[in-house]
Formats: structure tokens, C-alpha cells, sequence
């Protein structure tokens, strides 16, 4: 796991030069990967049509996905499978998926082309800085973030995604009614998540209180492979779902 900072000559493909990248990077940490030739050519082939480039301003979601339909911001979705299920099971609302790793973003290119998805767009680049200044308030029906990497360590607790700064802008750029759908398989973050989340003014816990305030797990989220076998060992897995009031 490689250091949370980034220089000029890391910079994710698809940034115009003329776009600053700071230093340091809050909502990723960059990893080693290889891409296989199955993602490069998803890459060739299916690049042009959904990756979008990181543009300061506000966001055409209409002229993006081509109509006007509720979007919803994923925070990276790692090789994209269940982002991917979710796209097809609610073909109504548009996807605006956030991730900087190389091989995952083939990952999902490949399976829009596989799958025939057209309701999914990509944004390589620090989610952050996409929420700062792409996303408008009020301008999101929901964020999903699934599984952000825990850091198990408390001396990197500080890196951990979920902050109450995050947290309050997403909030901002939820219209009313919108929701946060968090999930985690690590106890501990999942019980900072609610604390974090639940100090949050703007958003109202939908969970069962009789369950900690954690929600049952959404039809539309599937169980992916590393989540049953996780399952299957005993392990636990925890769904936050907010909505902004």
C-alpha cells in the first residue's frame, strides 16, 4: 500500500494539463495493478463514450448521460461488479462513478461493454476534488460508498474516507429526500461510520434502532464474491442508509 500523495507525474490519464492536482489526495490512496489486455481494449473501445474528464464548473449530468434522470455518485468502486449490477437493476437513474485506480476503471468499462449498460459514467480522479468543484449543492439524489478501505491501524484512523467534512459536503449536494448508502465489512470503521454520519444535522438515520441504526442491506446492492466469502467465515457486514432532510 503505497503512501496517500500524488505529484504532477502521477497524474491520472484524462486530466487536461491545465488542471491542477494537488500533492496531497483525500479520498484515495494510489496502488500497484496491472491492466490486463481485456481492460486496455475496454479502455479503447468503450473509453470514448464513458469516461468523462474532470472539468471544473457544474456538472451537465443531462448532457453526460444524454437525458435528465436522478444521479447518483459512486465513490470508488473498486473492479466495478457491484456497481455494475446496480446500474442494470435500476436502468431509471443515472451513475456517476468516481475512481482513480487504472485497472478498475477498465474492469467496469469492460463490463458496460459486456453488459450493454448505458446509464454509467466514470470520472478518473480524486472524488473530492470532483465534489468541490463539479457538483453543485442539491444536485445529487444519492452517493453510494462501498467498502472504503478500513486502515485498521489507529495511527491512520485520520486517512480513513469517512470525515465529518466529507460527510457535510455530500450532505450539501444531496437534494432533500436523498440518501447516503455506506457499507463496510470492519466493525470498527462501520461503528465510526454511524458516529460520524450520525452527527451530521442534515441527514436523518433510516436504520433500526433495534439494530444499532444499521439499515438492512438494499436489494439493489448485491453480494459480491470477496462479501460471501467474508460472509461464509463468519465475518459481518454493516449498511449505513441517511437521507438529507
Amino acid at each position: 500500500m503505497t503512501d496517500n500523495t500524488s505529484t504532477e507525474s502521477h497524474k491520472p490519464s484524462g486530466i487536461p494539463a491545465d488542471v491542477p492536482f494537488l500533492r496531497t489526495v483525500k479520498s484515495y490512496v494510489l496502488r500497484a495493478g496491472r491492466t490486463t489486455i481485456g481492460q486496455a481494449k475496454a479502455y479503447e473501445l468503450y473509453g470514448p463514450a464513458n469516461l468523462l474528464t474532470y472539468t471544473p464548473g457544474a456538472f451537465n449530468a443531462a448532457a453526460a448521460f444524454g437525458r435528465t434522470a436522478p444521479l447518483i455518485l459512486e465513490i470508488g468502486f473498486g473492479m466495478g461488479e457491484a456497481t455494475a449490477h446496480i446500474a442494470k437493476v435500476r436502468p431509471d437513474d443515472n451513475f456517476l462513478c468516481c475512481e482513480v485506480h487504472e485497472a478498475g476503471v477498465g474492469a467496469l468499462l469492460k463490463r458496460i461493454g459486456e453488459q450493454d449498460i448505458h446509464n454509467i459514467r466514470i470520472l478518473r480522479h480524486d472524488a473530492v476534488e470532483v465534489i468541490d468543484h463539479m457538483l453543485p449543492e442539491q444536485s445529487l439524489d444519492g452517493v453510494h460508498i462501498y467498502f472504503p478501505d478500513p486502515w485498521h491501524k489507529t495511527k491512520h484512523h485520520k486517512r480513513r474516507l469517512i470525515q465529518a467534512e466529507l460527510v457535510n459536503k455530500l450532505s450539501k449536494r444531496l437534494k432533500v429526500g436523498g440518501y447516503l448508502h455506506c457499507a463496510t465489512d470492519w466493525q470498527p470503521y462501520a461503528e465510526q461510520m454511524m458516529d460520524v454520519i450520525s452527527a451530521e444535522k442534515l441527514l436523518h438515520n433510516t436504520g433500526d434502532a433495534a439494530q444499532g441504526g444499521y439499515a438492512p442491506k438494499p436489494d439493489y446492492r448485491p453480494l459480491t464474491k470477496f462479501e460471501n466469502r467474508g460472509l461464509k467465515l463468519g465475518h459481518g457486514v454493516w449498511d449505513l442508509v441517511f437521507r438529507r432532510v
